[in-house]
């Protein structure tokens, strides 16, 4: 028997569910810090960054996810993250990622030197993103 009560958990992308079943306990990474759900939370919309999110499936059991930046709703017993990527922690390619890294820091200095009208905001979630892959599966960013 789980420790806690099982609610519905969604984490989505544009390409589809990158977890869809039940769980435990969600965690999120806010955009004022990490927010954990248990089964019957009270309703709740929150913007998120790009971190780490984590669903808790009992006994132990812990699948993690490299996600983007989105948007985080909890209504009765269900929880969903929209996120713009979700890649999970064995799935995670750190070639990729510092490529993704590299081309948004490289994007963000044009911003900075006036060459680029491209969202500051955007390209730092997807620094951030890059660099959080890269930390959850262990590559030195």
């Amino acid at each position: 028997m789980p420790d806690h009560p099982l609610f519905s958990v969604s984490v989505v992308t544009p390409e589809g569910a990158a977890f869809e079943g039940d769980a435990e306990m969600l965690i999120v990474p806010g955009a004022v810090g990490e927010i954990g759900v248990l089964a019957r939370h009270a309703p709740l919309v929150a913007m998120l960054n790009a971190g780490s999110t984590r669903v808790h499936l009992g006994d132990g059991e812990i699948h993690e996810f490299a996600t983007g930046p989105g948007f985080f709703q909890v209504l009765e017993d269900r929880a969903i993250a929209l996120v713009d990527d979700a890649v999970s922690a064995e799935a995670i390619d750190a070639d990729r990622a510092e490529r993704q890294l590299e081309e948004a820091q490289a994007e963000l200095a044009k911003v900075e030197a006036g060459d680029s009208t491209a969202d500051r905001w955007q390209l730092e979630q997807r620094i951030r993103h890059a660099e959080n892959q890269l930390r959850v599966s262990g590559a030195s960013g």
